[in-house]
């Protein structure tokens, strides 16, 4: 009998954005979808702006230097 493991990341690959929310992709393939609303100077930000990301600590966190945003992964699924 063999019993399925699933092996759940809490370190993004990637970010993208809509109008109203950003989506991280996960290094397991899942992707979460957050408001912008949740992040006020996230949801004040210019399009440019949201773009001026980066990764911190290999994915588990995101950072906006301009916007001086840190957002963490894993509080984000939680």
């Amino acid at each position: 009998m063999s019993i399925l493991t699933a092996n759940k990341s809490k370190t993004a690959v990637d970010i993208s954005f809509t109008e109203d929310k950003f989506i991280i992709l996960l290094e397991d393939g899942r992707e979460i979808s957050i408001p912008l609303e949740w992040f006020p100077r996230l949801r004040k930000a210019t399009p440019n702006q949201l773009k001026k990301w980066r990764f911190i600590g290999n994915g588990e966190g995101i950072h906006w230097e301009e916007l001086d945003e840190d957002i963490s992964v894993e509080k984000l699924l939680v």
